[in-house]
């Protein structure tokens, strides 16, 4: 990275002007984050099974998965995505998304395996969709509020309506909602949680020109519908749950797909609502709100990068798709053609995004594109015409920016903190971890990239991962005093309990645990003063 990409970096990120020449030429010969004269708060890739943190930083573990919540529930598996919702002054509401299931860990089933039990899918449907905790703040410490009536689960179990009176294969509501990996909170502070690689749990359907329809299921995956026997056209929706109650939604108007991300914003008495579609050569989808408080009723866009405009998913303000769609809900269920058939850009796994809190450009974590020879992924600006987010123009950027020279590799999920600090995670694939063309990254980490200061544009890692596990859902509270992040699968690839390759956080021969952390220390301050 030359002092022209760094500058052109630091615009990237908002930096302008003055602000730019200081940082720019303040640092001397450009660094990077590998460079030895990094921050004496860096920290280097590591390969240990622990959580290593910068000097300037420090943790508490929260709470980790089979941890009860209540009497008769526990917190559930696999991590994901936080939303910290402040309720009074010392008081909120945290939300957990809990991805996926690992069979041998959970229910001892190792995938391929005859035999499958309904007990053991039982297990593993209940470890899996999200937890709601009441959280309160003592001593400059979030705890939980123990036995309180809105800690509780939504499971794959939970019974779920189509919002807007919605039938899909002829019910009005889904069994469950799993595979949940990223969200976002709406402006009345309810949670959108998103089901991601949904096909793993009752596989997916295909349609021919006919529009018929063909159940896909492969060999290798939970086989679920061995006992339930659920349609696949139930999942791979934005789900909304109410954290006072757990009451829950799926909306199909913001379309199907593998949904990474629901990232909302109030504009001009709309709603909109921003996600990504995370797999190789997918898209970037908005969704805008017909009014200021629900998200029943509006139109689903796609973008077209080269055109530089959203593309309308609506079978009335786009006839064009009735050549292939019967319905709006026909097409909605396969969104992913419909989006293709209109000529949408294809991206390189878009997973999160997030909104600046200063410029209101859009970023997006484009994590890697190995069909297209992208190992290491790059991060997307997107800036709205007059920088109106329900505008159907806009200007986008793109940045190679992970590689050996910047010292990351495939970006996953955003935060910006209150001073416009980008704060991201990284996902290499745990097969990949430690290999080429990853070697020199070492497990997964969190980084910062400051805006301002010696180090503004650079950047750098100050955390790391446990071995298999990758960081997920990093999340600020209201005071920005606390950073929530989610350590997920640690020890993943093992394929039974005699093989683990993990044992974080309880050290000895236990089996490994996903966890979320609470994050505090000098270094937040530091950067946000």
């Amino acid at each position: 990275m030359n002092t022209i990409k760094r500058r052109e970096f630091l615009k990237f990120l908002g930096v302008t002007g003055g602000s730019l020449y200081l940082t720019t030429h303040l640092s001397g010969c450009l660094l990077t984050s590998k460079s030895k004269n990094n921050p004496a708060w860096a920290i280097s890739p590591s390969d240990a099974d622990q959580v290593i943190l910068s000097k300037e930083l420090n943790y508490k573990q929260f709470i980790a998965w089979n941890d009860k919540i209540n009497e008769t529930e526990s917190f559930g598996t696999n991590n994901d995505y936080i939303a910290f919702i402040q309720d009074s002054n010392n008081e909120a509401y945290l939300w957990v998304n809990h991805e996926h299931a690992d069979p041998h860990k959970l229910s001892e089933y190792k995938v391929l395996e005859v035999g499958r039990t309904k007990e053991q899918v039982d297990k593993e449907q209940l470890a899996v969709g999200g937890s709601v905790l009441k959280i309160k703040k003592q001593n400059g410490q979030w705890q939980i509020i123990e036995n309180h009536p809105s800690n509780l689960r939504v499971t794959a179990k939970t019974k779920i309506p189509f919002a807007g009176n919605i039938k899909i294969q002829g019910k009005d509501h889904a069994i469950g909602t799993f595979a949940n990996c990223a969200g976002g909170v709406t402006p009345w502070n309810t949670i959108l949680t998103c089901e991601e690689n949904y096909h793993h749990g009752y596989g997916e359907v295909e349609f021919d020109d006919n529009g018929n329809r063909k159940l896909k299921r492969k060999k290798k995956s939970l086989n679920w519908h061995l006992f339930y026997d659920h349609p696949p056209e139930h999942y791979g929706w934005v789900v909304e749950v109410d954290p006072k109650t757990g009451k829950a939604k799926k909306h199909t108007s913001l379309g199907r797909f593998a949904h990474e991300s629901a990232t909302t914003v109030l504009e001009n008495n709309k709603v909109v609502v921003y996600s990504g579609d995370d797999k190789d050569n997918e898209c970037l989808y908005k969704f805008i709100s017909d009014t200021p408080d629900s998200l029943e009723s509006g139109t689903l866009y796609v973008a077209d990068l080269k055109l530089g405009r959203w593309l309308p998913l609506d079978i009335t303000k786009n006839p064009h798709l009735k050549k292939k769609f019967k319905t709006q809900l026909d097409m909605l269920i396969r969104t992913r053609e419909a989006a293709h058939f209109v000529g949408a850009s294809e991206l390189d796994r878009p997973e999160d995004i997030e909104i600046h809190p200063n410029t209101k450009e859009v970023y997006v974590a484009l994590t890697n594109n190995k069909t297209k020879g992208n190992a290491h992924g790059s991060i997307l600006k997107i800036k709205e015409k007059n920088n109106d987010h329900t505008s159907l123009e806009f200007q986008h950027e793109s940045f190679l920016t992970g590689g050996e020279d910047s010292g990351f590799s495939c970006p996953d999920n955003l935060a910006f903190d209150k001073t416009g600090n980008l704060w991201f995670t990284t996902d290499i694939s745990t097969k990949l971890l430690n290999n080429f063309p990853y070697n020199s990254f070492k497990n997964n980490g969190l980084f910062v990239v400051p805006v301002k200061g010696k180090y503004a544009g650079l950047p750098i890692q100050v955390a790391s991962a446990p071995v298999g596990a990758e960081f997920t859902g990093p999340c600020f509270s209201k005071d920005y005093e606390t950073l929530f992040l989610s350590v997920q699968h640690p020890g993943e690839g093992a394929e039974s309990l005699s093989e683990l390759k993990s044992h974080w956080p309880d050290g000895g021969n236990n089996i490994p645990r996903s966890a979320v952390l609470t994050i505090q220390g000098p270094l937040l301050k530091k950067l946000m003063s």
